[in-house]
């Protein structure tokens, strides 16, 4: 029977075949059926609507009756699309006591502060990090080092009004080629995250650019490091084996990015950065409140990749993280 990754492989190589709002349609549901909450064989076989499924509508529900009657042949998965995790895989038994990537109106998000942590607290976490983008990211409202400032006069306000949880003072960075980061001052900041945003289709071998990034004594975690984004960009090459090495020794973590598009560390790299001993951090990258959830497709990779709990900074309390940050 067809699982939910292998539809989202037919339905986007049919989009390649289509044009104009079907074509769209056909990419949006390939792209929705990663999370999708259960098989989509399993409510066609109990004879439930297929249009539940987020993405699906009359005609892609008949669609996907017909594959599910007659199942086609699936090809091998494109490289644009191999290595993502669907909800309907998770298994893991973990439960994350924070995340640590996140986006809120202070740059691109759609809520404040206080609405990610009443979320996050509903969840049962101690801690977030907030991660807005910095200044030199125009195009995701980067908060120049004044309104990073600001920023954390309220994250001050919202620590004393929420005794038993924290809320971390960070950023996402914006890391140039040469490692250098967007950001004037993080002397205040509890982490700091970096991430590449440009010239993320190269196809050379861009070893050196991260070991640049983490060489920088300013940055603590390597966010989202391949840049992958599902059936859009295939994300970049590197000596992985020797990058997630030098993270180890200079005591850096490497991300595991679980907006469900990026899964980004995937669990072949992981199982890389677990042989070489490195920390782990877990942020959803959620750009909304309810996004929260994505912290189990991370926490699923992690799982997957055997990496050891005492690795994973997630799992660690906020006076830990900030103490091992400041080494």
């Amino acid at each position: 029977m067809l699982t939910n990754c292998q539809v989202g492989e037919l339905l986007a190589r049919k989009a390649e075949l289509e044009k104009d709002h079907f074509q769209r349609a056909l990419k949006k549901a390939a792209r929705r059926s990663l999370t999708w909450p259960v098989e989509a064989h399993r409510l066609w076989a109990e004879a439930q609507s297929l249009q539940s499924l987020e993405g699906i509508g009359p005609v892609l529900s008949g669609l996907l009756a017909d594959w599910f009657e007659n199942p086609p042949l699936v090809p091998q998965v494109d490289p644009l699309r191999a290595n993502f995790i669907t909800w309907s895989m998770l298994s893991h038994p973990w439960r994350a006591r924070g995340d640590l990537q996140m986006h809120t109106l202070w740059s691109d998000g759609s809520n404040q502060i206080a609405e990610m942590v009443d979320t996050a607290r509903s969840r049962g976490y101690e801690y977030i990090a907030i991660t807005d983008h910095a200044g030199g990211l125009k195009i995701a409202n980067g908060l120049s080092q004044e309104r990073l400032a600001a920023q954390a006069e309220e994250i001050q306000s919202i620590n004393h009004g929420a005794p038993g949880f924290t809320v971390l003072r960070s950023v996402e960075a914006n890391l140039s080629p040469d490692g250098s980061i967007d950001v004037e001052d993080t002397q205040a900041m509890d982490l700091v995250l970096a991430c590449f945003h440009s010239q993320l289709r190269l196809r050379e071998d861009q070893t050196d650019r991260y070991l640049s990034a983490l060489r920088n004594p300013r940055v603590n975690i390597l966010g989202h490091p391949r840049g992958r984004i599902y059936n859009f960009r295939l994300g970049l090459q590197a000596d992985w084996e020797r990058v997630f090495g030098v993270a180890a020794e200079l005591n850096k973590a490497v991300e595991i990015d679980c907006f469900p598009d990026r899964q980004d560390l995937d669990v072949a790299r992981l199982e890389l950065a677990r042989q070489a001993g490195c920390h782990i951090s877990i942020g959803t990258d959620a750009h909304a409140a309810h996004q929260l959830h994505f912290m189990e497709l991370g926490l699923e990779a992690a799982w997957r990749a055997g990496i050891p709990e005492h690795r994973i900074l997630n799992f660690k309390s906020a006076q830990e993280i900030r103490a091992w940050a400041a080494q």
